[in-house]
């Protein structure tokens, strides 16, 4: 087995959370876990931003 096969890969987590039952879950419990999403999502698109912006750079240094 390679390195690469032992690290979990991010659609598997993903999927874990899409796939959770929420009907346990309490009125809070509901609350904390958007407040959690919606941070992970800001987080996220941080690093879109970033990564375009980081793409768009080199484009252009390579362009020169």
């Amino acid at each position: 087995m390679e390195l690469d096969d032992a690290r979990p890969r991010p659609d598997d987590a993903l999927t874990e959370l899409i796939r959770q039952d929420l009907d346990p879950l309490s009125v809070a419990e509901l609350e904390s876990r958007i407040t959690v999403l919606e941070g992970e999502i800001a987080r996220s698109r941080l690093k879109l931003e970033h990564a375009v912006k980081h793409r768009a750079s080199a484009d252009a240094l390579f362009r020169q």
